[in-house]
């Protein structure tokens, strides 16, 4: 599990890199304009601190090792990317981690547990809920199809492709919402017509650890 989130994250980096500009060109519309150079930024700063970081204690549970990793990224996230995504991003990876830090009967179960978890920290420390055209319209769609994945005997394969699909269809979803919520929401019946960048950045996130978890990540 480790040394998937390892390769994960490593992904996640590169495809925001390469998605930065229109990442920023959706919050132009919508928000402070400047989503894509925070969060290009944060996951920069994350590959930096990977490189950095010591090997894992070969005897360490693999659950302790995912759990600190996790950790690590939520605070470096937090402390590097602006604006409201530093916060609600580096919140939902250190509830995930958490969440990780017990045992679960299989990868798959502790992938819908994290996500559920991060879902419901965003919420929390956001007050905000589904529907107000925030990344919690990709996260909250993408936790249900995870769960229901899950429980009908999924792998974690099969998991992570269900989220990604209703990760993407929750982003898209936002483009005909009226925000409530945010930097959007001063704009009124203007920000209908846009997609929501957060929502979009939470489905390229869950996209890029649906391939890894394709390839056998």
């Amino acid at each position: 599990m480790h040394d998937g989130l390892v390769a994960w994250l490593r992904a996640s980096a590169a495809r925001i890199h390469e998605q930065a500009s229109a990442l920023t060109a959706l919050d132009q519309a919508i928000g402070d304009g400047d989503h894509g150079i925070n969060m290009n930024r944060g996951f920069g700063a994350v590959i930096a601190m990977l490189d950095a970081r010591p090997a894992p204690d070969d005897g360490a549970p693999d659950g302790t090792a995912t759990s600190d990793l996790l950790r690590q990224v939520g605070k470096t996230l937090i402390s590097t990317v602006g604006g409201a995504s530093g916060p609600l991003y580096g919140t939902a990876f250190l509830r995930s981690a958490a969440a990780v830090a017990g045992d679960h009967p299989s990868t798959a179960a502790a992938f819908v547990t994290a996500l559920e978890a991060a879902t419901n920290g965003i919420a929390g420390i956001g007050k905000a809920s589904e529907g107000e055209k925030t990344m919690l319209d990709a996260l909250f769609p993408a936790s249900r199809a995870a769960r229901g994945a899950l429980d009908a005997g999924g792998d974690l394969a099969a998991v992570t492709a269900a989220a990604r699909d209703a990760a993407d269809a929750g982003a898209a979803a936002t483009i005909p919402m009226l925000a409530t919520k945010g930097r959007a929401s001063y704009l009124g019946e203007r920000s209908v017509g846009h997609q929501d960048p957060g929502a979009t950045s939470a489905a390229l996130l869950l996209a890029e650890l649906a391939s890894i978890a394709a390839e056998g990540g």
